[in-house]
């Protein structure tokens, strides 16, 4: 059932650049549920990803993605990485960016791939 569920895709939005200002890194694309937001127009590996992170939403019933991805972040940190460092050594961002060249990749992943890690 979960895996039937699709994010809704917004090309064009400001929210990218918004929270750009808040992030380690500049924010071409974020996946806020249901909704994934994008700078300008949303390439096949950038709609990969973000559907990965939508899956990894949906198994965490959203708000346990946010806690874990925060506490990996903070986890990161306090080991004494950088903001970009810490950022890409993210269970959940791992899990996308390893992945998200594989179109097929969403419909083929194990439930809870990226807490296997």
């Amino acid at each position: 059932m979960l895996k039937k569920l699709k994010p809704i895709f917004v090309e064009n939005s400001k929210i990218p650049v918004i929270l750009s200002y808040l992030a380690p890194i500049t924010i071409g694309a974020i996946a806020l549920f249901p909704f994934v937001f994008a700078r300008g127009k949303i390439s096949e590996t950038t709609r990969t990803h973000e559907t990965i992170h939508f899956q990894q939403q949906l198994e965490t019933f959203v708000l346990g993605f946010y806690a874990i991805y925060l506490w990996d972040y903070v986890k990161a940190r306090l080991s004494g990485l950088k903001g970009k460092e810490a950022y890409y050594l993210l269970r959940a961002e791992k899990e996308a960016y390893i992945n998200e060249k594989f179109k097929e990749y969403p419909a083929q992943r194990k439930r809870w791939a990226w807490l296997r890690r």
